[in-house]
């Protein structure tokens, strides 16, 4: 019976605490005159490779690039 009384008075004592400094860790969002870093434009494709189709090459030319080389 005591212990639940003193929980309960501890809980009824818990809601009367100040409420805990906000956490911030910059600038202020709200204040119109933080600084801000500047964007740089980059285009979506940029770095991609070109996978257009070319021209077949020579099964010939192919196969001597992978052939074991000649001594």
């Amino acid at each position: 019976m005591k212990t639940s009384l003193l929980a309960a008075a501890a809980v009824a004592l818990a809601g009367c605490a100040s409420p805990l400094p906000a956490l911030q860790t910059g600038p202020d969002p709200a204040d119109g005159a933080a600084p801000v870093a500047g964007s740089v434009y980059v285009p979506v494709t940029a770095g991609t490779a070109d996978y257009r189709p070319v021209e077949p090459k020579s099964w010939l030319d192919m196969n001597d690039r992978v052939a074991p080389r000649k001594r």
